[in-house]
């Protein structure tokens, strides 16, 4: 029994999280609090957010490394359209932010699908181009705390039943996060065409369309958290979220999503971000240098794809089975 709860990713996190709670409770009772844990899911939500748009894409044996460019030319424009324009619409920045990340997510999907381009070529191009993009629209200047309105800032921290909106926004995508995995075609789709497109095609599966979906998502998502960065930290610049692409893809690996694709779920990314955040806020607190900081997560991140590469030759891969034929 307990040996095939501890089989599941989603269990061990659990277990390992509760662990390392334990161990820094012993010198840092504070920790453990109830509104400290609550400010630690508060400040992995964007890396939450990130890592199942990120999902959507890993599992149609993708990847996705633009997101943070995505994020950081997206939360450039609107916060310079806030301080040129202080009269537009709140609803209209966040829509605007959010169109834009759609449209550089579907610019992925495009050269992708279309062009054949491996995922890792387009996105580390892609990465590039959107950075230059975000220097190019902003001269390299910062947009700080004093040009943005009070109802841009304040929004995403303003409580809601004694929780940041930005908690809320989490909780709501991971809902609907799970709901497409898992209630909808375009889920099923996604886990297809990632475990086997050969076969994805035979079953009446589009697989580049499938593909050019799951960045569209993950842009999208990108293009949402740009503002909601820029929000939360108070200042826009180039920079921003500089090498963040990588602790979302670290977040998916850590959950048990699978590089090689078809594998993973909505709990175990979260899980996988609530862990790399939870080391993340209490590495510090123990003192441990910035520099092993880096050490151990990078450990960790290994640890978890040789985990999940063992998972995956022990138990094989079964995407398409006849209706009625045994399990």
């Amino acid at each position: 029994m307990i040996s095939a709860l501890l089989a599941r990713r989603e269990a061990l996190l659990v277990v390992a999280m509760a662990i390392l709670l334990v161990a820094i409770t012993r010198r840092f009772p504070a920790f453990a609090t109830p509104a400290n844990l609550a400010n630690v899911f508060n400040d992995t939500s964007i890396l939450i957010i990130l890592a199942l748009g990120q999902t959507a894409v890993i599992l149609t044996r993708s990847i996705d490394l633009s997101v943070a460019a995505n994020l950081a030319f997206t939360g450039m424009v609107v916060a310079m359209l806030n301080d040129t324009h202080p009269d537009l619409p709140l609803a209209l920045l966040i829509g605007l932010s959010m169109l834009i990340g759609l449209v550089l997510g579907a610019i992925n999907g495009i050269l992708v699908w279309k062009l054949d381009i491996p995922p890792i070529v387009v996105t580390l191009g892609t990465l590039t181009i959107y950075r230059g993009m975000a220097f190019v629209i902003s001269g390299g200047e910062w947009v700080n705390a004093h040009e943005m309105t009070r109802p841009f800032l304040d929004t995403p921290r303003q409580l809601v039943l004694g929780l940041p909106v930005l908690t809320w926004i989490a909780v709501a995508v991971i809902l609907g996060a799970w709901v497409i995995f898992t209630r909808t075609a375009v889920g099923r789709a996604f886990y297809a065409t990632g475990g086997n497109p050969v076969a994805s095609v035979y079953a009446g599966i589009d697989v580049g369309r499938t593909r050019f979906m799951a960045f569209c998502l993950s842009g999208l998502v990108a293009g949402a958290c740009g503002y909601l960065w820029v929000a939360r930290y108070a200042v826009a610049y180039v920079d921003i979220a500089g090498g963040f692409e990588l602790d979302v893809v670290a977040a998916c690996v850590i959950g048990g999503v699978s590089i090689a694709g078809g594998i993973g779920s909505v709990g175990g990314a979260v899980l996988g971000a609530l862990f790399l955040g939870l080391i993340k806020n209490a590495l510090p607190v123990i003192g441990v240098s910035p520099f092993w900081q880096m050490a151990i997560s990078g450990a960790i991140i290994i640890a978890a794809v040789f985990i999940n590469a063992r998972a995956e030759r022990r138990k094989g891969r079964i995407i398409l089975r006849q209706v009625g034929a045994p399990a």
